[in-house]
């Protein structure tokens, strides 16, 4: 048994290891062996973990009896069901993409528990993500094979998943280590390529057009996940905008002109691509919706991601769907629950 001494000794020991919230760091802390959640440093990383539980919806509470009569009968047109299959097409693949890059890649060299305790979170949401598009798939029966390996046979597709690939593979390389700032600069090139331009860029043009769908009253049940995506994904940017930006804070020294010269370039690289997609998915136009469209508006929107990380605007193109601030705006509860067809128990009355 201890002495009172030796038990006061040991107690000071013990206290002088616990980890401060001052000292807590997002990248090169010593100490990520245990997910020491308290006390918290980073409050914005912790505030996006809850509103991303708040936001939580499963695709199978949605219905899609009208989609699938729709897409049998002869109420689309062929560029029509273009438009839905290039997305899913897309959707389906980036989806797990960013869920791999979280697990394999990104969890690993982030050393802040608060900042881990949201990237578990959107690891399931990109989860739920990915079963969304096989539930849309199987709900009207497509070919999953098409839909899925259109990364393969699309070029436009291929090419905006390859440019991601390239950087999850640095960063999952054995030797790879942000204790440099070379290293330190590549991880942030990770997280602005998946934050801020897959999910701030890349997916936003298949956002307008799916929900252009839903906006006229066609294949809303689809249109209806896409909302539901589209609220997850607002939080994920807002969440990588914010981790990026702290990380610049603590480690300033990577911030240089010549980095953020490379960003820029990746950035304009990104619209590139997009606008291909854009003008793959839309030859001809529909539902008001035309190829040069998607031009000013992912010119706008990439100033916007710009912006959002200290970088000067490059576009200064105008918004031409200014409707879509308004879609990211309504509150969960405008149509959630008067289409869900299941209801969550609470702790209080689950029956073992």
């Amino acid at each position: 048994m201890l002495s009172f001494d030796e038990d006061l000794d040991t107690s000071k020991e013990s206290s002088s290891k616990r980890v401060k919230a001052n000292e807590k760091r997002l990248i090169n802390n010593n100490q990520v062996d245990v997910n020491q959640l308290m006390p918290l440093k980073y409050k914005w990383a912790w505030e996006h973990y809850i509103n991303g539980c708040a936001n939580h919806w499963m695709p199978t509470e949605v219905p899609m009896s009208k989609d699938i009569e729709m897409w049998k009968s002869n109420v689309l047109s062929a560029d029509e069901k273009r438009v839905i299959m290039r997305n899913l097409g897309f959707f389906s693949t980036a989806e797990s993409l960013v869920g791999n890059n979280i697990v394999l890649a990104i969890f690993k060299h982030i050393t802040n528990p608060e900042a881990r305790q949201y990237l578990l979170r959107q690891a399931f949401e990109e989860a739920i993500h990915t079963h969304t598009f096989h539930y849309i798939v199987e709900s009207l029966s497509l070919d999953q094979g098409e839909v899925f390996n259109m990364y393969n046979e699309v070029n436009s597709i291929h090419d905006k998943d390859k440019f991601e690939m390239e950087l999850t593979e640095a960063v999952m390389k054995e030797d790879f280590s942000t204790a440099t700032n070379e290293g330190a600069q590549k991880f942030l090139e990770n997280l602005i390529g998946f934050y801020i331009i897959m999910e701030g860029i890349f997916f936003y043009s298949g956002f307008v057009m799916i929900l252009s769908f839903h906006r006229q009253n066609k294949m809303t049940g689809i249109g209806e996940q896409f909302q539901y995506i589209l609220r997850d994904e607002t939080i994920h940017l807002n969440f990588g905008i914010d981790l990026i930006n702290q990380i610049k804070e603590e480690n300033k020294e990577i911030w240089t002109e010549e980095f953020q010269a490379h960003i820029v370039e990746q950035v304009k690289k990104a619209v590139e691509l997009e606008i291909q997609y854009a003008q793959d998915c839309l030859p001809k136009g529909i539902l008001g919706l035309t190829a040069p469209m998607f031009r000013e508006y992912v010119q706008y929107i990439a100033d916007r991601r710009l912006e959002r990380i200290g970088l000067k605007a490059q576009y200064r193109s105008k918004n031409p769907f200014p409707w879509m601030s308004e879609t990211i705006d309504l509150g969960k509860e405008k149509n959630f629950f008067e289409t869900r067809v299941t209801e969550y128990q609470s702790s209080a009355n689950l029956s073992w």
